[in-house]
């Protein structure tokens, strides 16, 4: 801390950031450093986890904290630039691009917008013209800066390749810091005038602040608060990965750690839900530490005697294991109609679960015989949100039967994921099993009026927004119009299919 104070008092006079007016600056250029600057933390080291952790595993996680020490002696005592290329080797050494990119695109937005400093976006924002300077490998900045800020070009460090995999060395100039910073931005603008505004919070950043009609340093201390979500740019509703914060390098440990024990933990949890009788799964789950509320009153189940088609049950989707929760709840195997799922996640499941074939009259016609014989879940977004958001309900279930029964779903975990959108899904009960604590809340709201139904004469459409209001509302959740494809087009490229 003693450093970076010295290296802000030192800042050849540059005034701070809450000097900068920020009105009438669309036709101006920014040039702006990213950590410490447009981000609060000053470190990249979480970054770097994060993409070992999702494309390398445990193992190449484990390899970049050993290496950390090397990079933070190197960083602050020698060269900040030989620092930076430790992280980048340790993290990004023979990994194949298109990985990198995929982590990149569909993981580091949510933990980068949770860090922006708001009086570098107040002044950041305000220009027409936006400009990223970073050390921070380019390829794994990129997508979030120009996606979710705005940026119009990002200049940031270039990672050699060979045949499609990085080879963990640069390419020329090397780590964009200090005159490799400067001479970029005048490569940069060559043929124009230069930057209007510059933007950077250590000593390395003014050789190229100085370039800049005013410059402006962002000083470390006092520490603000991030930007809040409902005032970010752009919202992150989707994003993968299985981590649930931030990696730093006690957490990294800590995670490391925790994940043989983890997983011992999650097998014992799994088994309880696949063995013991459903009535006593409540109760197996508090006992190893999984915590399940139940609020609002269920509907009995239906009587075949009396011809009563079974209870539809509508949920919230936030994990596969929603259809097993509600079951937990209910004291009874619900069985459960799926979009996707794995063969593993199909055999270790102690609910009968269903594949929907997507041909609209052969589901219709599955899930009418399945309320013949009794009650059923179907989650009728499709796919998982782990934002307080609700996707677009398919409206099929509201033909079938008047015998709905919406229910909010909601969960936390405090270590991992238990979803993923490019990784293996028969790994999502373990990771989500693995948390210390996971909890499961399932609220049953009322039975559906028989008014409000297609019976009476309601279109399904009516019908699947009313129920997705209801349950937003009960979760204080966001209703949108996104789908199963936008999610997977956005995060994984794909439409979100599952091969058996």
């Amino acid at each position: 801390m003693d450093k970076q104070e010295e290296e802000c008092s030192s800042s050849f006079n540059f005034p701070t950031i809450d000097q900068c007016e920020s009105i009438g600056r669309d036709k101006h250029t920014v040039v702006a450093d990213m950590d410490g600057t447009l981000l609060r933390g000053r470190s990249s080291f979480p970054y770097f986890a994060l993409v070992a952790f999702e494309v390398g595993g445990p193992l190449r996680l484990l390899f970049l904290l050993l290496a950390s020490p090397l990079a933070g002696l190197l960083y602050y005592n020698i060269s900040e630039s030989a620092g930076i290329q430790v992280l980048i080797f340790a993290t990004f050494c023979g990994m194949k691009v298109s990985d990198i990119e995929s982590v990149a695109r569909a993981v580091l937005p949510k933990f980068y917008s949770a860090d922006l400093h708001p009086e570098s976006w107040r002044v950041f924002s305000s220009c027409g013209t936006r400009y990223v300077l970073t050390a921070n490998p380019r390829i794994m900045v990129e997508g979030f800066l120009k996606e979710y800020l705005g940026a119009d070009v990002v200049l940031g460090t270039e990672i050699a390749t060979f045949r499609g995999r990085a080879t963990g060395f640069l390419t020329r100039p090397g780590v964009l810091v200090g005159n490799n910073k400067a001479l970029a931005l005048q490569k940069a603008f060559c043929d124009t005038s230069p930057p209007d505004i510059g933007l950077g919070d250590r000593k390395t950043d003014f050789p190229f602040m100085k370039l800049c009609k005013e410059s402006y340093v962002v000083p470390a201390h006092p520490q603000v608060e991030a930007v809040t979500h409902d005032k970010l740019p752009k919202p992150v509703i989707f994003h993968d990965g299985r981590l649930v914060k931030k990696p730093t390098p006690l957490t990294a440990l800590l995670i490391l750690l925790w994940i043989p024990v983890g997983f011992i933990l999650a097998c014992m949890r799994i088994a309880a839900g696949a063995l013991l009788p459903m009535p006593l799964v409540y109760y197996a789950f508090r006992a190893l530490g999984v915590r399940v509320t139940i609020k609002g009153t269920p509907p009995p189940p239906a009587q075949n005697s009396t011809n009563q088609t079974g209870n539809l049950f509508i949920c919230s989707h936030r994990t596969l294991l929603d259809p097993i929760f509600l079951s937990a709840a209910l004291g009874r195997p619900i069985p459960a109609v799926t979009y996707s799922l794995s063969r593993l996640s199909e055999i270790i499941s102690p609910i009968k679960t269903v594949r929907l074939s997507r041909d609209r009259v052969t589901d219709a016609n599955m899930i009418k015989k399945l309320l013949q014989k009794g009650d059923l879940v179907l989650c009728p977004e499709g796919t998982t949100c782990r934002e307080p958001f609700l996707l677009r309900f398919s409206a099929l279930f509201a033909e079938l039967t008047d015998e709905l029964v919406p229910v909010a779903m909601s969960n936390r975990m405090s270590m991992f994921h238990g979803t993923t959108a490019r990784g293996w899904k028969g790994m999502d009960p373990f990771y989500f099993f693995m948390n210390p604590s996971p909890a499961y809340e399932v609220t049953f709201l009322n039975k559906l009026p028989k008014e409000l139904t297609c019976g009476s004469g309601q279109s399904s459409h009516v019908v699947a927004n009313y129920i997705q209001r209801a349950i937003a509302s009960t979760l204080s959740y966001e209703c949108t119009n996104f789908t199963r494809k936008d999610k997977y087009r956005a995060l994984a490229g794909n439409d979100g299919t599952v091969a058996r």
